[in-house]
């Protein structure tokens, strides 16, 4: 009787992915979610998983056969003095003392020293790809970065930011206003206002006065930036001046006294200081764009055979998917 040895799921352009490499695959993705097999994950929930992971999965895989190959045809290879340089690294990282510690490692990954040194090269073979055919490849001019500036002036703003001293007088939970509690919290907090009017140190006032945890700390409170603040507070703070007392806020758990200690107006950062930053955010946009068009043509040069019909469906899903997270990046 004919046997199956192993089920080929897609050949691309004469290099065959097997179940077993892609279940491989689909383990260790799982394992960088980190998402527990062995614990309480049922049947349904491991499905569920595969099937939210696997279209983008395959994409991935299939991409990265296509780098390997393109890699190899123009000549990139792992020599044997680099892979002498990568296990003595990984030695020294590990604390693996001698090849036999390593190799005992690789075995408990069911790994052996061929299987580290093929990853090894077909990672080593994608990075140069990418580094050489689309990162090399990609500059952000002075035009691009001053008009990326000027459409996200707001990522380069920092907000006002203000410190204030506050006093706050409490009373019961769920006390009404005009009732008892109500008006002698209202007295004690206007006789703190008619002090400060009259020039005793706000600071002394928090000290006699404050039912507030910031007592501790002479009733100081921030610097906050002014957007972290509820919009009325935050219009009553924009109209003050430095030095200033407001008047009684009530709030449902008293009454508060703020005096704005301190004001930095909100400032925009110089193109010519943002400039590094900008370069950076246009060029991983760039680089997203460049390396989908990049993976587009060599995947339209390709032989892709699909032995396997669900397989080819989640392909379609994960470039679907890839192309609707870069439209709306």
């Amino acid at each position: 009787r004919a046997q199956v040895i192993e089920q080929v799921l897609v050949n691309v352009n004469g290099e065959i992915l097997t179940k077993t490499e892609l279940e491989t695959r689909q383990v260790a993705a799982i394992r960088q979610q980190q998402i527990d097999l062995a614990g309480d994950v049922t049947g349904a929930e491991l499905r569920r998983i595969l099937e939210e992971m696997t279209p983008e999965l395959i994409v991935s895989i299939v991409d990265e056969m296509l780098l390997v190959q393109h890699g190899r045809d123009l000549g990139y290879r792992l020599a044997d003095e680099q892979f002498t340089q990568v296990l003595a690294s990984i030695k020294t990282d590990n604390d693996f003392e001698t090849d036999e510690d390593l190799l005992a490692a690789l075995k408990q990954e069911n790994m052996t020293l061929a299987d580290l040194r093929r990853n090894l090269e077909r990672t080593m073979i994608v990075q140069r790809v990418q580094q050489n055919e689309v990162l090399g490849r990609i500059a952000v001019s002075e035009e691009e970065a001053r008009r990326y500036y000027d459409a996200n002036q707001g990522e380069f703003t920092s907000p006002q930011s203000v410190t204030l001293r506050e006093v706050f007088v409490a009373f019961p939970d769920a006390t009404t206003p005009g009732s008892a509690p109500d008006v002698a919290a209202r007295e004690k907090a206007e006789g703190v206002l008619r002090r400060a009017a009259a020039g005793e140190r706000f600071e002394a006032l928090v000290t006699e006065a404050s039912d507030a945890p910031s007592r501790a700390n002479a009733g100081l409170v921030g610097p906050l930036s002014v957007d972290e603040v509820v919009p009325d507070l935050r219009t009553l703070i924009q109209s003050m001046a430095v030095g200033q007392v407001s008047a009684a806020i009530r709030t449902p758990r008293g009454y508060q006294i703020l005096k704005l200690e301190a004001s930095t107006p909100a400032q925009t950062m110089p193109f010519e200081q943002a400039r590094q930053q900008i370069s950076d955010r246009v060029f991983t946009d760039k680089r997203r764009e460049e390396f989908q068009r990049y993976m587009g043509t060599l995947r339209s040069q390709a032989i892709i055979e699909w032995k396997n019909p669900e397989l080819e469906r989640a392909f379609t899903q994960g470039l679907q998917k890839i192309a609707a997270a870069s439209a709306g990046s």
